[in-house]
């Protein structure tokens, strides 16, 4: 793992769920908090064919030779531990929020990738973030993943998806965790 040197990084890439993240969701706060965050997709992205979103990912990250910092959510984390796991980059750090547990999941469309997650240990320094009350994950899966990812795990308590529906626009914690990643 590489060390990260405090003002090393000066690049972070938002990496969406599902959809478009609402405009009170957290990582638009983010967003506009930090003008210099980019997405990757950029909203409103292409649906979620995870090829699609793996490749876009790509391409964001390659767009310089500058240290990022990934900042995903949900099926966000299923397209950051896929690529990966496919590819490497200039990426020193990744906040993962609310994985789902997705192993098994059929796509609906045939271009995508299996929807199978990577239990293999990630390149870079990750934190994870859990919670108690998740709908798509149960707190073990989040230990399971955690474990296979030689991530930090982050209890954040009973917080449902951690997204808008459950009250996350200001997520200052989230703030906190990105500065210790770089």
């Amino acid at each position: 793992m590489r060390a990260v040197t405090v003002g090393q990084v000066n690049r972070h890439l938002l990496v969406p769920g599902r959809g478009t993240p609402r405009p009170e969701h957290w990582m638009n706060w983010l967003a506009d908090r930090h003008p210099d965050y980019r997405w990757a997709p950029e909203p409103p992205g292409p649906p979620l064919v995870l090829r699609d979103r793996v490749a876009a990912l790509h391409e964001a990250v390659h767009a310089s030779t500058e240290p990022a910092v990934l900042i995903a959510h949900s099926a966000g984390c299923v397209s950051t531990v896929v690529w990966a796991a496919e590819h490497t980059g200039p990426v020193v750090g990744a906040l993962l929020v609310t994985p789902p547990f997705i192993d098994g999941y059929e796509p609906d469309d045939p271009r995508d990738l299996p929807w199978l997650v990577p239990r293999t240990t990630l390149p870079f320094r990750t934190v994870l973030v859990a919670s108690r009350t998740d709908p798509y994950t149960t707190f073990a899966q989040f230990e399971q993943f955690a474990e296979g990812w030689g991530a930090e795990l982050v209890d954040a308590g009973e917080v449902g998806h951690l997204d808008s529906a459950t009250g996350f626009g200001p997520w200052p914690e989230g703030e906190r965790l990105i500065a210790r990643l770089g």
